[in-house]
């Protein structure tokens, strides 16, 4: 795991300020050489690696990952979608801001960013859910119970919506051959 010191020093970070669990996290962050690809910039695959520690912080922070652990819930990422704007250069600091954009009966929306000097460089959209140890999917109803958190302020965007549909791969229980037209 190439992540791993960086994982660590979040993980740590757990008892630092606290956070609301709709505001926005934010974490500072340097490009370092075990990031970059063949072009000598961020892969494209460390932003999404960088971003899982963004939603981490979030809920260690929020007091939210405690208690959806204890509850025997684990978060899971359904659909990532991410658009490049700037790449992101050897050495060079950046911030990834992190928020929670709504939710439907089954999953969380987030909204994450790469960015420097208050510009945006990289921004996906990301849609988890939470398993269940026992088996099946808890609703955002039974994630917010067990959070102690209020979601019925933070309806999903309809482009959200849609492009949760549009993304969406069939149920696990349900046949998906790899056929192509």
């Amino acid at each position: 795991m190439h992540l791993i010191f960086r994982t660590f020093l979040v993980w740590l970070r757990r008892n630092g300020p606290r956070l609301d669990p709709h505001e926005v996290g934010r974490l500072a962050f340097r490009v370092l050489p075990t990031d970059l690809d063949v072009l000598g910039h961020m892969n494209n695959g460390v932003y999404l690696s960088i971003m899982d520690l963004g939603r981490m912080d979030l809920l260690q922070r929020s007091g939210v990952w405690s208690r959806l652990l204890g509850a025997g819930f684990f978060p899971v990422m359904a659909d990532e979608t991410i658009s490049f704007r700037r790449s992101l250069m050897p050495w060079q600091r950046f911030t990834l801001e992190t928020r929670i954009v709504g939710y439907d009966a089954k999953a969380v929306y987030v909204e994450q960013r790469m960015v420097v000097a208050g510009e945006i460089y990289a921004r996906a959209t990301t849609r988890g859910r939470f398993v269940k140890k026992s088996g099946g999917t808890a609703t955002t109803a039974e994630v917010a119970e067990v959070a102690g958190i209020d979601i019925t302020g933070h309806p999903l965007p309809e482009w959200m919506a849609r492009w949760a549909t549009d993304v969406a791969l069939p149920a696990a229980r349900v046949a998906a051959p790899s056929e192509w037209d």
